[in-house]
């Protein structure tokens, strides 16, 4: 049998991928709403970056951590208006990388370059330190120079982890989040969860809880958001974004069983109807 949302009105919060996600919600019988939550922002001062671009081209790094596709396409932006590319990708094909996903490993088989180590599934810092630590006889964290590459917002878990075990750790900022450049669409967004007209909700990025909840409290619907996604089925994607909902104070319902959009709108779809007759206690779904 298909899963299907039956009817069910449902949250998207999705930037890059969201008429995509909106698109599969309304395939699986849902009527999505669409309010991007963030959008990416190259940093207006690369310094930091061209710091490390000339850093590997050196030879100073000994392991150098890819945490998102996008960051790393940046970074490759950076290079080609201010550096030397090739001179960069021989360095960077000539150091241990690590990447935390697929997405950094794509942009890095574009330039036919194999990672040294991937995270598993689910990607998290968690995985990715995990599996650094269980490489030590390969290659020690202990008095390594590593240069990170972050996304966003700085990990402080996973900067204070790998110091933990010896490195000498380099930030690597190259683009923070920062709300859309139209936020009304998320402002109404919180208008309708705050007075109960959504039935779902379906977070992707940690950003995006953070997000939300700023725009409502702008408006003075702190609250009231917080209570109307009490009565949601509340869909997370993965580890890092339900890590964030809990911090918020938020429960998750259901999360997906791999971080990725499909795995995650067919898993709500298939669950969110049950979730809502016990959050609601067998209450009028529509």
């Amino acid at each position: 049998m298909t899963p299907s949302f039956n009817n069910l009105r449902v949250l998207v919060l999705e930037s890059r991928r969201g008429s995509e996600m909106a698109t599969l919600v309304a395939n699986y019988g849902g009527r999505p709403l669409s309010a991007p939550a963030l959008r990416e922002v190259a940093l207006e001062s690369n310094t930091e970056a061209l710091a490390f671009i000339d850093a590997l081209v050196r030879n100073e790094f000994d392991l150098v951590i890819l945490l998102t596709g996008v960051g790393t396409r940046v970074l490759l932006g950076v290079v080609e208006r201010l550096r030397d590319r090739a001179a960069f990708v021989a360095a960077l094909s000539r150091t241990r990388i690590a990447a935390r996903g697929p997405k950094p490993v794509a942009v890095l088989r574009e330039l036919d370059i194999t990672p040294w180590l991937t995270a598993p599934e689910p990607n998290t810092w968690r995985e990715l330190l995990s599996a650094l630590v269980s490489k030590v006889q390969e290659h020690p964290l202990s008095g390594s120079q590593v240069a990170v590459q972050e996304y966003g917002v700085e990990n402080p878990h996973l900067l204070d982890g790998l110091r933990a075990h010896g490195a000498a750790v380099t930030k690597v900022p190259v683009y923070r989040w920062a709300l859309p450049d139209d936020v009304e669409p998320l402002r109404e967004a919180a208008r309708v969860v705050a007075n109960g007209g959504l039935d779902v909700a379906i977070f992707t990025t940690a950003m995006q809880v953070v997000h939300l909840l700023q725009v409502a409290a702008a408006i003075g619907l702190e609250a009231d958001v917080r209570r109307g996604l009490a009565s949601m089925a509340v869909a997370s994607i993965g580890p890092t974004t339900s890590e964030e909902l809990r911090e918020q104070g938020l429960s998750i319902d259901i999360e997906a069983s791999h971080p990725k959009m499909g795995f995650l709108v067919r898993e709500a779809a298939e669950r969110a109807a049950d979730v809502l007759r016990t959050k609601r206690r067998g209450g009028a779904l529509g």
